[in-house]
């Protein structure tokens, strides 16, 4: 017989709906892991946990041990969550005998004493009913105050919108006039910069040009400095030379002084472009900001809460000196446009008179240098034409090199399948390890493909060392080119040759 009241009775009647574990956890809501829990006789299953804050469910085998005399019973218990198509039920094996079915007394005391009574049950209802009524009272009430409550809330938070937005569309008019003014500055001070720029493009344009022309004088002395024997006189050519640099010296020290006062005017401009355009930027910014929250409500994508936004301060002007800043800015527009325009006469006039000069003197040595490589042209031109030639039949030859190389190159692929397929038939077993026909043609091709290797790379030396006799060839026709008609080279190829490509006629105003 049991013993004990009906709370022991109930029990053991429902020790199946007992926690997993012994820790004192509310059902469902308990950690799968890191806590003790009974005895496992099977695997644990554990379903994901999409959302941190949800309970873990799952179900374990577990083995249920009984009082004394109980027969022992093996049952998946899940007392929180049931899978779709499962009974909340224990699982009984079918093939094991419980001790209720062996013993028919034994279930019957069981039922007895495992039963409320009827003046239990009568208790329960009415318990029941007087909480349900109660409960039902008071939330009629809340309900009552609910609505009056959410009336008036939202009757001031749409009053707080509309001032908002009143208070975002005049805001949004202050700031837009003030990016008129300050646009249409910029665009009247972009203008100017632009001549002013383009001003100072035409003098730094000038003092380059007259830097080419330097340089191809002075190179042009150098290079005749490199003339042998008889061919060093001091001639027209070099006269008309030392009185070119001369004068084109003394025209980029006028240029560099009037570039200088450009460059600190252009400085003062874009400082004051500058400020326009950081402040129309700044408006424009604050228009779109303006604008956005202006047709925001709260039906609107993206809105968040920030905790604590109301606090956060990071204003750093007032209306007034907000507006006063932008008057600033427009006033120093102005008064760098119009000391742009007066340096900008200055710098064409002196460009003009620049320009006469740099091409009288251009004009003056092109000549002296014309007449003079006119005398030993004849000469040059047949060392030329052999030159020509040799120089043709070392492509012809460099190119017949490449394709040698590519030939040989061509005969790797070949020699890695026949060696592969050497090495791979040496994995054969035992008797099958047979020198057939096979096997001596592969080795007969690797023999041969050596062959045509060793022979492509007899012609390439062949033709590489023909090679270097060409070039040999080359070096010696060119080194008889130069120690008969340096001279003519000099004054014909470097000299004339650098001052006909320099376009002196379109870069330089007459």
């Amino acid at each position: 017989m049991f013993f004990g009241g009906p709370e022991e009775r109930r029990s053991r009647y429902n020790r199946q709906l007992q926690p997993w574990s012994t820790v004192g956890a509310v059902p469902c809501m308990e950690q799968t892991a890191g806590s003790p829990t009974p005895a496992r006789i099977g695997q644990y299953y554990q379903t994901p946990r999409p959302h941190p804050w949800r309970p873990t469910l799952g179900y374990e085998n577990i083995e249920v041990r009984p009082l004394p005399s109980q027969p022992v019973t093996n049952a998946i218990v899940d007392p929180c969550y049931t899978p779709y198509g499962m009974s909340t039920e224990p699982l009984k094996f079918p093939n094991l005998v419980t001790g209720f079915e062996r013993n028919p007394a034994h279930a019957a005391r069981a039922a007895l004493y495992t039963r409320y009574t009827p003046l239990e049950w009568t208790h329960t209802n009415l318990k029941n009913y007087n909480e349900s009524d109660t409960n039902r009272n008071y939330s009629e009430r809340l309900r009552g105050d609910f609505i009056r409550v959410m009336r008036e809330t939202d009757e001031k938070t749409q009053g707080g919108q509309r001032e908002a937005g009143r208070r975002l569309g005049e805001r949004i008019t202050d700031t837009t006039f003030w990016r008129n003014e300050a646009r249409a500055e910029l665009e009247r001070l972009i203008t100017e910069n632009d001549l002013l720029q383009e001003a100072r493009r035409s003098l730094q344009k000038s003092i380059l040009d007259i830097e080419g022309p330097l340089h191809i004088a002075q190179e042009c002395l150098y290079q005749r400095e490199t003339r042998k024997g008889i061919e060093l006189v001091h001639d027209q050519p070099e006269q008309a030379l030392l009185k070119e640099v001369e004068t084109y010296r003394n025209a980029q020290e006028r240029l560099n002084a009037l570039m200088n006062r450009t460059k600190s005017q252009l400085s003062n401009c874009r400082a004051a472009q500058h400020e326009l355009e950081t402040d129309v930027h700044s408006k424009e910014s604050a228009l779109g900001i303006d604008n956005m929250c202006h047709q925001l409500n709260n039906f609107s994508r993206g809105i968040n809460y920030y905790g604590g936004i109301e606090n956060y301060d990071p204003t750093v002007s007032t209306t007034t000196s907000w507006a006063e800043n932008s008057n600033r800015i427009v006033q120093r527009s102005q008064a760098e446009r119009g000391k742009s325009a007066q340096l900008r006469s200055d710098i064409e006039s002196l460009i003009n008179a620049v320009s006469a000069e740099v091409w009288d003197s251009w004009s003056n040595t092109n000549n002296a240098l014309a007449r003079r490589a006119a005398e030993t042209l004849e000469t040059k031109s047949k060392l030329q034409m052999h030159l020509h030639k040799v120089q043709q039949e070392i492509f012809e030859i460099e190119k017949y090199i490449e394709l040698l190389r590519k030939a040989i190159q061509d005969k790797s692929a070949p020699m890695k399948v026949a060696h592969t397929r050497l090495e791979t038939r040496t994995h054969r077993k035992d008797v099958e390890l047979c020198r057939d026909m096979a096997q001596d043609r592969l080795v007969q091709e690797v023999r041969d493909l050596q062959d045509n290797i060793e022979y492509l790379h007899r012609k390439l030396q062949e033709a590489e060392a023909q090679h270097q006799q060409l070039l040999k060839t080359r070096t010696t026709l060119e080194s008889d080119l130069y120690n008969k008609v340096n001279t003519l080279f000099i004054d014909r190829e470097k000299c004339m040759g650098m001052r006909r490509s320099f376009p002196i006629t379109a870069t330089i105003k007459y």
